[in-house]
């Protein structure tokens, strides 16, 4: 792919109608990214030291907050360099490297997320047989699969940016290398690469979702045909902390790819809320909503009490 092109380098021109703010919005996003690295950091802690959170719900959840951790860091590191006047450029590799990361990541938050409400169908709906369907081989080997779908996805979505010659101009209108900032610098016609793009982009998280609407829908009759209210109450606070990060991660996700023309402007302000907003809110969804997260949380800050 390198040898196709004569640019060198992109110059990302940052978050739209933003001249002025560099400051206060280094600010902003330093105070995000610092919460998003320590809320995580803590969840894993927290799961380690924890003898009796080591069920595969905690394992999913461990997991979740190492990709937490790493996918805002793909965007946030450059756009705080930017901001602190570091400079604009990424090297044409860096950008490419940026474009696969973003989607191998973000994929394998979008599949990690079907296989917690997976867990989550297992224990409430079968579980007798919980153990036995989430056994540590299966935990390991959906983990794996996560890593494998993502990989083929950012594989498949680089190729289709980065296979076009790029010639000049290169001026990115956005704050980091994505395919739809990319691809109309191209200097082919790229309306095939972004036609296949959308529908790749967009049909996972659509199947994504799918897959974790028919597992609540399953969850939900079984927490109704439950005799005792506690019962009732304590699964449903199970599901509560990812049904909210569910909603967290696909609203943002909906409102970018399903609105026809969105303006650059919009487009930033709801990828910096799921770039960098939702992973810092993440640890302290499931630090409040979960009631074992915030026992352990207790026990870790207070281990004489």
């Amino acid at each position: 792919m390198w040898n196709r092109t004569s640019v060198t380098e992109f110059i990302l021109l940052g978050i739209p109608h933003t001249k002025g703010l560099e400051t206060v919005l280094l600010v902003v996003f330093v105070t995000f990214y610092s919460l998003t690295v320590l809320g995580n950091g803590l969840i894993l802690t927290i799961i380690a030291a924890s003898s009796h959170l080591r069920t595969p719900m905690y394992f999913f959840l461990g997991i979740l907050s190492i990709f937490d951790t790493l996918f805002p860091s793909v965007t946030a590191l450059k756009l705080l360099a930017s901001l602190s006047g570091r400079g604009r450029a990424i090297s044409y590799r860096g950008c490419a490297c940026q474009v696969f990361f973003y989607h191998f990541l973000g994929c394998i938050e979008c599949f990690l997320f079907t296989v917690m409400a997976y867990d989550r169908y297992a224990a409430i709906c079968h579980p007798l047989r919980y153990k036995v369907i989430m056994n540590p081989g299966v935990c390991a080997g959906l983990v794996a699969g996560t890593w494998l779908g993502g990989g083929l996805q950012a594989v498949l979505l680089t190729c289709l940016t980065f296979r076009l010659p790029y010639c000049g101009p290169n001026r990115v209108d956005y704050f980091f290398c994505d395919i739809t900032a990319v691809l109309p610098l191209a200097c082919a016609d790229a309306t095939l690469a972004q036609t296949i793009s959308f529908i790749n982009v967009g049909l996972m998280p659509f199947t994504c979702f799918l897959l974790i609407l028919i597992s609540y829908a399953r969850i939900a009759h079984s927490i109704l045909r439950m005799r005792s209210a506690e019962g009732r109450r304590r699964a449903f606070s199970t599901c509560s902390a990812h049904l909210t990060s569910v909603i967290l991660l696909y609203v943002p996700v909906a409102l970018i790819y399903l609105q026809p023309a969105p303006s650059p402007g919009f487009s930033a302000g709801v990828q910096i809320l799921n770039n960098l907003v939702t992973p810092m809110l993440n640890p302290f969804i499931y630090s409040l909503r979960n009631k074992e997260v915030g026992t352990a949380l207790k026990r870790l800050l207070s281990p004489t009490a």
